[in-house]
């Protein structure tokens, strides 16, 4: 259901990752967002920030004041359209198509985004893939390795890639997933490399904490984002986001606020921390 209550229309895209041109309805990347100058004059790099919560994310920061590097795989027609909604707000925006598990694109974005706009401040680890399963005999160790490699050694890799660069005050927030802390039949690999997240972001932190460099993480719940069209049965599409209390799937735009806060200097006393977006579901995490 939507946020009416209204079921999603059945629907399914055959390539992955998805495109977010092809969702029926839409997802919302900006909803009703009224920025305050929080980020002003910071640059973040945003991985899969062509789509999704990646998109939703770069234009509540670029409303905030903040220049943003997108990453991202191959959807360039996404990419084409939040660089222009990132412009739009009046700030420059860098995209750039690659493969995030490859550590040589990692270092290539990070130098590429110093480059163009000067610094990196804040690091996004946003990117993520997910391959269902009826059963567990069914993940084969390809599959495996390639979802570790996108969802987890690519947050490694970009957070060593950045770290010359971030100063104290500099973020860095990690996408996880409810499915970290309620685990998911179906998912398993894609649920242990986001628990790999969750102990990433804590160790992380204790780490660069001298450093005045904070690690935060975000866990949403189900978000229509096309991952999820891309991944599921048109059938399935229609039940969505039904098991979480609010009984609906939340939207893009209502994610993005968690990652300004934990960017912004609002977060100055937060490091180590998750946070939980997920329709009220209560994982005492």
């Amino acid at each position: 259901m939507d946020e009416q209550g209204r079921s999603l229309p059945p629907q399914h895209e055959d390539a992955t990752p998805g495109h977010q041109g092809f969702m029926q309805p839409q997802p919302d990347s900006e909803g009703s967002y009224r920025a305050c100058g929080k980020l002003t004059d910071r640059v973040a790099v945003i991985t899969g920030g062509d789509s999704g919560i990646g998109r939703a994310v770069a234009i509540a920061f670029a409303k905030e004041g903040a220049d943003c590097v997108l990453l991202y795989l191959d959807e360039h027609e996404d990419a084409a359209d939040t660089k222009r909604r990132v412009e739009a707000a009046g700030r420059r925006c860098l995209a750039l198509s690659g493969d995030v598990g490859s550590e040589a694109f990692c270092r290539d974005a990070v130098e590429r985004a110093v480059e163009a706009f000067g610094a990196v401040d804040i690091l996004v680890n946003n990117a993520g893939e997910q391959h269902p399963v009826k059963d567990f005999s069914d993940i084969t160790a390809e599959q495996l390795e390639r979802t570790f490699r996108t969802n987890l050694f690519g947050y490694f890799y970009l957070a060593r890639a950045a770290l010359p660069y971030l100063k104290p005050g500099s973020a860095i927030i990690n996408t996880t997933s409810v499915t970290a802390y309620k685990g998911n039949p179906h998912l398993i690999d894609y649920s242990a490399t986001k628990g790999a997240i969750v102990a990433f972001t804590r160790s992380l932190s204790q780490a660069l904490a001298e450093r005045g460099i904070r690690v935060n993480g975000v866990a949403p719940g189900p978000i229509w984002t096309p991952l999820i069209t891309s991944t599921t049965s048109a059938e399935g599409v229609t039940h969505f986001g039904q098991e979480v209390p609010l009984k609906r799937p939340g939207q893009p735009a209502e994610i993005a606020p968690s990652y300004v806060f934990l960017a912004s200097q609002d977060a100055s006393y937060m490091t180590g921390q998750v946070l939980h977006p997920n329709g009220g579901m209560v994982i005492n995490g």
